[in-house]
Formats: C-alpha cells, sequence, structure tokens
C-alpha cells in the first residue's frame, strides 16, 4: 500500500517527542510533519532533508523561514520554477510552477540530524512521491542524504550512483536524479555552494538531452 503523508505522524518516537518540547516553547509553530509544497505533477522535485527549527518547523513550508531557503527560492524564481525571489510564510501567496519541494524527513530533528533508522521510516512516503511524479520529471536532491533517501525509495543500490555536486543519473525507470550540495547556511558562507554553482545545476536540469 502506498504510504500517504500523514500529518500527524508520531512513527519515530524521538522526533514525536522532540516536536512537542519545541511546541511547548514555541505554541505558534508548526511544529509537526511539513508536506510537500508546489505543483502536484511536476516536472522537477526538489528532494531537501528535513525541516529546519526555525524555517519549515516554524511556517510549515519547507525552505520557508530560515536561510538556507533564500538562494533556492531566488534560484527558482530565476529559472522560472517560483513566482517570487523569496518565500517568506505559507500564505504569502507564492506559487510553485512545474516544480514541487519536499523533504526526505518530513519532522524536525534534533541539532537538524535525523538518525538513519529515522530517514529509513519516512522513506515509504518519499516513495510515495515519487511513485506520482509524472514519466518526464526529474528530481533534484539537495545534499548526499537526500540522494541516498531517493535511491533507497527506488530500491536502488546507492554504490551504483554515489553522490557529488552535480551528478546527474538516468534511473532505471527513466526519471533523471541530479544532485547538488545543499544551500545551507555553512555551504553557502564558506561557498563550498556558490549561486553561480547552484544555478549551473539547474542550466543541467533544463537543457535537453
Amino acid at each position: 500500500m502506498p504510504a500517504i503523508f500523514d500529518p500527524d505522524c508520531r512513527t519515530c518516537p524521538r522526533l514525536a517527542a522532540f516536536l512537542d518540547e519545541v511546541r511547548a516553547r514555541h505554541p505558534d509553530y508548526h511544529a509537526r510533519p511539513v508536506p510537500a509544497f508546489g505543483d502536484p505533477a511536476p516536472g522537477l522535485l526538489i528532494v531537501g532533508l528535513a525541516p529546519g527549527m526555525h524555517g519549515a518547523n516554524r511556517s510549515g513550508r519547507p525552505f520557508t523561514g530560515d536561510y538556507a531557503g533564500v538562494l533556492l527560492y531566488r534560484t527558482l524564481h530565476q529559472f522560472g520554477y517560483a513566482s517570487a525571489p523569496q518565500s517568506l510564510s505559507a500564505d504569502d501567496g507564492l506559487q510553485l510552477i512545474g516544480c514541487r519541494i519536499t523533504n526526505a524527513v518530513k519532522c524536525l530533528p534534533p541539532v537538524n540530524k535525523p538518525e538513519s533508522g529515522e530517514i529509513r521510516e519516512c522513506n515509504r512516503y518519499l516513495a510515495t512521491e515519487l511513485a506520482d511524479l509524472p514519466e518526464h520529471a526529474s528530481i533534484l536532491a539537495l545534499g548526499q542524504i537526500a540522494h541516498q533517501a531517493v535511491l533507497r525509495a527506488q530500491g536502488l543500490k546507492l554504490k551504483d550512483y554515489p553522490f557529488a555536486h552535480a551528478s546527474d543519473y538516468r534511473l532505471p525507470d527513466g526519471r533523471r536524479l541530479v544532485s547538488s550540495y545543499h544551500c545551507s547556511r555553512y555551504n553557502t558562507q564558506t561557498r563550498r555552494l556558490t549561486p553561480e554553482m547552484f544555478a549551473a545545476v539547474f542550466t543541467r536540469i533544463q537543457a535537453k538531452d
């Protein structure tokens, strides 16, 4: 049976308990599993790691309200995937065009580090999202954990598709998996990932096969 996203999921005890603590400290935060955002039948599915404490965990929209979303939404707008260059809140009117954003893990993990069992548990939701993609769709994985989560959700061996920035694989079902360093504050401020490098990934995605 496909695993449909559950906004009340409490399957992972550590994550559920942590969200309870966060909700007590920040009663105005979303502090629940964060749903995907964007086009329901996208040509591009972007897969991040997990909600950030003061980003998606607060706003209820992936990559919204924290530093990691700044470069992402600006680049999405630059390449025609977003109606505006900033995502400020879940009710700001922003629309994604031919694009959808989700996370490998739907709940905020302590210190932004989900455990391997939590990644595997949440993988069933990602598997459903991938199965529902149009046949022509591309997948952009942000970071190694998201890259590996996509492969696991497809039942593929990690060693056959090693992660690298700007790696580009054609998967057995015909879809493309392109990967990038994550657009985190650390990666962008240390210039491990520059705006030019990130834009080049999107240029690759949009290039004709």
